[in-house]
Formats: C-alpha cells, sequence, structure tokens
C-alpha cells in the first residue's frame, strides 16, 4: 500500500483504541454547539469510547457508535437505546441517514462476507438486517444525495484512496477523484450541485468540492491547518469544518488539538468556533447538523489512567 498508515488511520472506530497512550483510558462528551450564541453545551460524558454524532431528521435524537453497536442520544442527552443492526456488529463511524431520514447508512466490516475492510450497508432508520451495498473493501460512508438515489464514499482501490458514487439500490460504483494522495469525506450540498470533500493533491489536506459527477474541482480553504469533513449546513451557505492545528499530512488521528470553524462556501472565509480541543477522529466524522441548521454535534475527548 503506498499510505500504509492511512489505514491504521482513517474512519475505523474499533482501531482508534490503538491510538490511546498505553496505561490510558478515554472519557468521551458530547457536546451541541449553538451558531448563534457561539455557545457549546455538553449533554453527556461518560468513561468510556463513542464517536461521530449524526443528527436524526425529526431532531429527536444524535445517533453515535461504540464498539460496532449504534446508539441514540436525546438532545438533552438521554439515552434512548440502541438501533439494531442484526448480524452487522462493527459498525465504525462512518454513518448517517438520507435526507427523508427513512434509511440509515452504516459502514463495517463483516466477517462472514470474506471481504476484507469496512463495506458499506443500508438499513431501515429504526433498525432491522442491514443490505450490503459494497462488493469491495474497504468502503467509507460519507454522504447520500438529496433525492436519495446516490451514496457517495471514500474507498480504497488499487492502492490509492479515492471517492466514489453508487446507486443506493446497488450496482457498479463510478470513481469520482483520480488524483494521487486521499480523497474522503464526500457530502453532497442540500441543492445536490456540489460534493464536498477533503483533500491531500495540494500537499495540505484541505477542503475542495466538485460538481456532482466530479468534475470543476475547487478547492475551498487554504490555510496551514489540516482541515477535513467538511459538513454543509441546512441552508447550504456554510459548513462546519475540523481543522488540525498542526499539520497531520494525511493523517485523520485521534488524540490531538484540533477546533472548529465555519467555513462561508460563497466567500470562502473562514472563522473559528470552538477553541482547541483534545479531539480528532471521532469528533465530527459525519454529518451532524440539527434539521434546522441552528446546531450541530461533536465528540470532545481527555484521558484518564487505567484502574489498575
Amino acid at each position: 500500500m503506498k499510505y500504509p498508515f492511512i489505514f491504521a488511520l482513517l474512519c475505523i472506530s474499533w482501531t482508534c483504541f490503538s491510538q490511546v497512550p498505553s496505561g490510558k483510558s478515554v472519557i468521551s462528551s458530547l457536546h451541541i454547539f449553538d451558531v448563534k450564541t457561539k455557545k457549546s453545551t455538553e449533554i453527556l460524558k461518560e468513561h468510556r469510547h463513542f464517536e461521530a454524532p449524526n443528527w436524526s431528521v425529526d431532531g429527536s435524537h444524535l445517533l453515535i457508535n461504540s464498539l460496532g453497536l449504534l446508539e441514540k442520544i436525546s438532545p438533552s442527552g438521554t439515552k434512548l437505546g440502541q438501533i439494531p443492526t442484526g448480524s452487522i456488529q462493527k459498525c465504525n463511524n462512518d454513518h448517517g441517514y438520507s435526507f427523508d431520514g427513512k434509511t440509515l447508512y452504516i459502514s463495517s466490516s463483516d466477517p462472514s462476507s470474506g471481504i476484507s475492510g469496512s463495506l458499506i450497508f443500508k438499513v431501515a432508520s429504526q433498525g432491522g438486517q442491514p443490505i450490503r451495498l459494497t462488493n469491495q473493501g474497504p468502503s467509507y460512508w460519507h454522504g447520500i444525495s438529496p433525492d436519495g438515489k446516490t451514496m457517495v464514499y471514500c474507498a480504497e482501490r488499487n492502492k490509492n484512496y479515492d471517492i466514489y458514487a453508487m446507486d443506493t439500490q446497488g450496482g457498479a460504483e463510478i470513481r469520482l477523484t483520480t488524483e494521487e494522495g486521499l480523497d474522503d469525506g464526500p457530502e453532497y450540498s442540500p441543492d445536490g450541485k456540489y460534493i464536498y470533500f477533503n483533500s491531500f493533491r495540494s500537499g495540505k489536506m484541505q477542503i475542495w468540492r466538485m460538481h456532482h459527477d466530479g468534475s470543476n474541482p475547487e478547492q475551498m480553504t487554504f490555510d496551514a491547518y489540516s482541515t477535513w469533513f467538511a459538513h454543509i449546513r441546512p441552508n447550504g451557505k456554510e459548513a462546519v469544518v475540523i481543522s488540525y492545528t498542526e499539520d497531520q499530512k494525511q493523517g485523520h488521528p485521534f488524540g490531538h488539538q484540533v477546533k472548529l470553524r465555519l467555513l462561508n462556501l460563497k466567500s470562502k472565509k473562514i472563522q473559528d468556533l470552538t477553541e482547541e480541543f483534545y479531539g480528532g477522529q471521532g469528533s465530527i466524522n459525519v454529518p451532524s447538523w440539527s434539521p434546522d441548521g441552528s446546531k450541530f454535534a461533536y465528540v470532545r475527548y481527555e484521558l484518564e489512567d487505567k484502574n489498575p
């Protein structure tokens, strides 16, 4: 593999534990950030590792993953139980709902398939036995078109990570990027015109966008940070992104200083939303805006000494 370190850092919740220092365990806290007041509220804090909140389309809950399972948390922090995923029990931190809220897309390995690495599945939003969509791994879901007909994802094929599209009923995958280096985190704009993604093609991890067919790539951020995962606000005018304050090359590791920022998609101006905090992998991998676009959810982390 040309980028052997990427597999260990990219979109794999189960292997995040390998990034935790020896003798330490993780404390996770789920936060909601109000864009108007610019205040962050902690709604849940636990001595365990959870990741990657989505916000349900009806606003009733947040969805997180932990130890391969998916859990619902109310916006006030109440635990609402797990979403059943049948025989698929190794869900990682790349999951999310369709725009109409009826379908949940998850990424998980499936030992029974005989296929190595993460695969993409769909299941009814209330849960059930998932249907496998991808026939090659590793594949990591990141976005769905507004009409629900196409999903976009990051996948390693021929020793390179690129962005692919596929019909949500399954079928052939369509390669949308061909640059050397990592392209990841594809997400549709609400009007379906653009796919936003992060790319190392400039030699620094930055946010880009392209037309839905992969044409006309355009760079959106230009600073010294390593910036990932543009999550588009429902109004289609801004995106929340996560930036590592130190260059991480093509990696997206757990346990580094990061901050969340708001990118204006017209002017390309960017502003800080949070102060620096301890996070990274698992903090905001997937779409997490509230339905009205006034808030978004994310995760902060701390380390503690393991019990002797």
